[in-house]
């Protein structure tokens, strides 16, 4: 196989607007459906019928969008081919009773999601972004871009044996950031955020609000060869996948499957929702696509079974200073192409002859790959990748790109592999 040529860096320069512009799910998912729309496709509404047209088509829920393209033609029982990814990544989020505070000083209260590296908020410049509801149950974007929070770390001063034993964070006492001065007033931080967003006093009713980190996405080292950003996990795979079906999408009829973007929320918390990947939506979504184009349950068998998913994910590039943490003879290297994750316990969905479609896909890509499975010493975590394979019979695939710094506020990679993934993934949605 040639050697790739250099990284797109209109591509990675567009990841790093994404990122920018993705402080939560549900600005990640706008965003989405925004490229689409320029790509031609059109929202269709759940409560709505389903009319069998050819063309891009996707449905918001939430935090999560499956989006589709129809070629003209189509039959009934032609299969998917989707690739899979996250919107959400580990954070702080705002408890139903936000205002708290204690000696002087206003505090924001704060719920942990998912797993994230505790430490790696503390002393940063946080913003606040979600999703506000209203009282006549519409819903608003909110983004606080700007330092407004802050965790404080204690002063080495204070914990001297810091240094020796380590960091311990007490996850209800230590990590409630502040935002202020002055005596604690119950309502005081929504009704910021409604003065923020243009919304009349007292019209939020309900929130879903978290924490992000205000610095933005930059090339690092002497050659620029890494990229250093928040939410990579998984924002980079819902980029990578929404240029990969534009792409498919504008290259016009002859496509011999349905290709799939299925982008769900809550996988860093278990997956277990309406819009996860352990609920109904993509199943929903792919039976009615058959069901519109005047299939039978027999049609929507024939594509189940030849349809395929890649679950694209980010994964564990070797890290330097922990080399030991890792298998011994697999070690990806960040800009050394995606990576095929494997797990014979099934915490990833791999097999053989998923390999061999991965395979296909980057060969004809003319994208390098590398293989990554877990130290035989320690857990392995896991994807959406088995949920979906379980949950709707499809064969599946987990791969990915290889960073440091999983689950931190800030995350790096190189700056070649987003690019490889797109295309890859590009060429596997053609199929």
């Amino acid at each position: 196989m040639s050697a790739p040529p250099r990284f797109d860096r209109g591509h990675t320069d567009d990841l790093m607007s994404f990122l920018t512009a993705s402080p939560s799910p549900y600005h990640a998912v706008a965003n989405t459906a925004e490229r689409l729309e320029k790509a031609g496709f059109r929202q269709v509404a759940e409560t709505d019928a389903w009319d069998g047209s050819s063309g891009g088509k996707y449905v918001l829920r939430g935090g999560a969008i499956v989006a589709w393209y129809v070629p003209e033609g189509a039959a009934p029982h032609t299969p998917f081919r989707i690739v899979g990814a996250h919107t959400d990544s580990p954070n702080l989020r705002v408890k139903p009773l936000p205002d708290t505070g204690a000696h002087g000083w206003r505090q924001v209260a704060v719920e942990i999601y998912g797993g994230p590296l505790l430490n790696s908020w503390l002393d940063r410049d946080l913003g606040l972004a979600g999703r506000l509801t209203l009282r006549d149950g519409s819903t608003r974007l909110v983004n606080v871009d700007r330092p407004l929070l802050r965790v404080p770390q204690l002063a080495i001063h204070l914990d001297r044996a810091v240094s020796t034993d380590g960091l311990k964070l007490d996850k209800q006492r230590h990590l409630q950031p502040v935002w202020g001065l002055g005596d604690v007033r119950d309502g005081d931080l929504i009704a910021f955020l409604e003065e923020t967003a243009g919304i009349a006093p007292g019209e939020v009713t309900g929130w879903d609000l978290m924490v992000h980190s205000v610095e933005p996405p930059a090339y690092l080292g002497r050659d620029k060869e890494l990229l250093a950003g928040p939410r990579m996990d998984n924002l980079l795979s819902v980029h990578a996948g929404t240029a990969a079906l534009t792409s498919v999408a504008g290259s016009g009829a002859g496509l011999p499957c349905i290709p799939v973007l299925a982008a769900f929320d809550h996988e860093e918390n278990g997956s277990q929702s309406d819009t996860g990947a352990d609920g109904p939506l993509l199943g929903g979504v792919l039976e009615r696509s058959v069901f519109a184009r005047g299939g039978s349950y027999e049609d929507k068998a024939r594509a189940f079974a030849g349809t395929v998913c890649l679950s694209s994910d980010t994964g564990h590039a070797v890290h330097p200073n922990y080399a030991e943490r890792h298998d011994p003879t697999h070690h990806p290297r960040v800009n050394g192409g995606p990576i095929l994750k494997v797990n014979v316990n099934n915490r990833y969905a791999t097999d053989g002859s998923g390999r061999a479609v991965w395979a296909a896909a980057c060969e004809k890509a003319d994208v390098p790959f590398q293989s990554f499975v877990s130290n035989n010493s320690m857990p392995c975590g896991t994807t959406i990748g088995p949920i979906t394979a379980a949950r709707h019979g499809i064969r599946t695939v987990d791969i990915g790109v290889a960073i440091l710094s999983m689950h931190s506020a800030r995350e790096l990679c190189g700056v070649d592999d987003p690019w490889l993934l797109a295309n890859s993934l590009a060429a596997f949605l053609g199929g």
